[in-house]
């Protein structure tokens, strides 16, 4: 790969950060005044750790990972738009995405004025690596990869990500929300072989931690130092950070969800399946279902009415037809199948 120096934006490479008084200052004290904060209404009247050390330290033991490979931020799209201004320079370089993936990368490469070059899976789904590596010129500093993908829900090869890896110089995000439910293990362990990988992950989905919007980051103790360079000084709240702190400790409740969740899908796929108006359901390695039907926006219409929210990704790329459903609680489950039976 490229030195991170020669990937960095010059801009970035010369940024000095701003230093906050939790900069200056780490550790216990008795007295603070050295932030300008109201004395009064303890614990909230205090600026939270900027680099969220107590939760960092809980994530490490989780993950089998050093603090010094952790970015915290407010959801993964912080990371995602940081990503963009650390490498690429407006109206300059571009990325290579996948297609269908994650709507964000579009949006933060949109906001940041950098191009975006789509590259088509194939039909049943699967990165097509020669053509995603013949999208790459001078200017493409990232490349996006979502496994298990949305909306497809599937994993990626193993041995089609390892290629990206090491015939792309640039950065590589894999972006891994969904890994949680998925049979292929996360590539977490391969940090240390691959400099240039950025692996994104949630609270949102496996851990049920949506509403506190926390997005992790991992990679090379270097790029994580960018990252932190970047980001506004108290990215994520004392409010999250306590109830990510809190929540960490139910790793085996965490692991009870994910069963059942899955345990659910099974029982959905099967019933789903004996239904006329679904023509295909897709492999899933994620907590939804993507299923092909004739009618799709007579179906979704047809659940709103019923007060049932689903998501249809009819006008998606190679989605055509298709609905996207997430697998909620087995009563949520039961009323969506009550629903259907009356078509």
């Amino acid at each position: 790969m490229k030195t991170l120096n020669n990937l960095l934006r010059a801009n970035i490479r010369n940024l000095k950060p701003y230093s906050s008084a939790r900069d200056e200052f780490s550790g216990e004290a008795a007295v603070f005044l050295d932030a300008n904060e109201n004395p009064f209404n303890a614990p909230y009247n205090r600026y939270p750790d900027p680099y969220q050390r107590n939760l960092k330290e809980q994530i490490a033991k989780i993950k089998g990972v050093t603090t010094e490979n952790i970015f915290l931020g407010n959801g993964s799209d912080e990371a995602i738009d940081i990503a963009f201004r650390a490498f690429c320079e407006p109206g300059i370089d571009n990325v290579v995405s996948i297609s269908p993936t994650y709507g964000m990368y579009q949006v933060a490469a949109d906001i940041n004025n950098i191009g975006v070059k789509k590259v088509l899976l194939t039909a049943d789904f699967e990165i097509d690596v020669s053509a995603l590596l013949e999208a790459v010129d001078e200017q493409t500093k990232i490349i996006f990869l979502c496994s298990p993908n949305n909306p497809t829900g599937n994993c990626f090869k193993q041995e089609n990500i390892a290629r990206i890896l090491l015939e792309f110089p640039g950065i590589v995000v894999l972006d891994e929300a969904y890994i949680d439910f998925a049979q292929d293990k996360s590539w977490l362990p391969a940090l240390k072989e691959h400099p240039n990988l950025i692996i994104l992950q949630t609270f949102s989905k496996a851990w049920g931690m949506a509403g506190i919007r926390l997005g992790m980051a991992f990679a090379h103790p270097e790029i994580i130092k960018v990252f932190s360079k970047i980001k506004y000084p108290y990215n994520v709240n004392i409010l999250t950070q306590k109830t990510a702190l809190e929540l960490l400790s139910g790793h085996d409740k965490m692991q009870q969800w994910v069963k059942e969740i899955l345990d659910e899908r099974s029982q959905l796929i099967d019933q789903l399946q004996t239904k006329d108006f679904v023509q295909k359901i897709y492999p899933t390695d994620a907590n939804f279902v993507l299923l092909k039907t004739p009618e799709p926006k007579k179906i979704y219409n047809f659940l709103v009415e019923k007060k049932i929210i689903i998501r249809d990704r009819s006008n998606v790329a190679l989605c055509e037809g298709c609905l996207r459903i997430t697998v909620g609680t087995p009563q949520e489950n039961k009323e969506l199948m009550n629903a259907l039976n009356e078509l």
